[in-house]
């Protein structure tokens, strides 16, 4: 039976390196949907016709530049997506959410998301309560906005900032980017206004892109870890509706 995993693309950067190369090696046809293309960059209250969730054995949602909060701002896509993914969760769809993905995952779950009181850029140990799960790192964090794990939600791991790991029945919510490469970052630098965001935290780009190739090894076998983990034991996990 040809299994299928849906990619939700909020922006027109959001490939996913070691992710898609581990769900390709685990017989999975990558679907990819992208809601927000580089023409609305500046512009994102785009409306979409959305696929059926339902045709697809696994769900992963990327990560996106904006909130997962924004109701005004991208809510003609945002509200029919919450809509969409609460379905797909309670139907016991496998759902493996990163940064803004899984900050969307913990709002309909019944956490919070708000803005951080700063930002979480470059590579970062984090603290597991499960290190043959989800370990301790170093993990690529590139976030400004943090969640709450939902009251009946089981944090995984943490910084001192904010949780970066979560499941819920057969969600797995990261804060963290295991999808990292040296392209995937090259991508996201050279959006608008990409390199000009990151310095103005004090990071300097060209240590940030040395970290990246010095991690990749490394950081790619985390994510094809992470990818075998979630559907090992996260995609068959009881299903827990909300």
């Amino acid at each position: 039976m040809l299994k299928r995993v849906l990619f939700i693309e909020h922006d027109h950067v959001s490939e996913a390196g070691p992710i898609w190369a581990q769900f390709k090696k685990r017989g999975y046809e990558i679907v990819r949907f992208l809601i927000v293309d580089e023409a609305h960059f500046h512009t994102p209250n785009v409306k979409v016709e959305w696929p059926n969730f339902f045709d697809f054995e696994v769900i992963v949602v990327m990560g996106a530049p904006w909130g997962a909060y924004e109701d005004e701002r991208i809510g003609n896509w945002l509200a029919p997506e919450i809509e969409n993914l609460r379905a797909a969760h309670n139907a016991g769809i496998p759902i493996l959410g990163i940064c803004f993905g899984g900050q969307l995952m913990a709002r309909i779950l019944g956490g919070t998301v708000s803005r951080s009181p700063h930002a979480e850029l470059g590579w970062y140990e984090i603290q597991s309560d499960d290190e043959a799960f989800i370990p301790s790192g170093p993990w690529f964090q590139y976030h400004w906005d943090r969640f709450t794990v939902p009251p009946q939600g089981i944090e995984i791991a943490r910084t001192q900032l904010c949780p970066q790991a979560f499941t819920f029945g057969r969600t797995l919510g990261l804060q963290f980017h295991p999808e990292i490469d040296p392209n995937v970052l090259e991508l996201w630098l050279a959006m608008d206004g990409g390199c000009a965001e990151v310095e103005d935290e004090g990071i300097d780009v060209n240590d940030l892109r040395a970290q990246t190739m010095k991690n990749e090894a490394g950081a790619n076998q985390r994510g094809y870890d992470l990818v075998d983990r979630f559907l090992d034991r996260i995609a068959i996990a009881p299903i827990q509706r909300k």
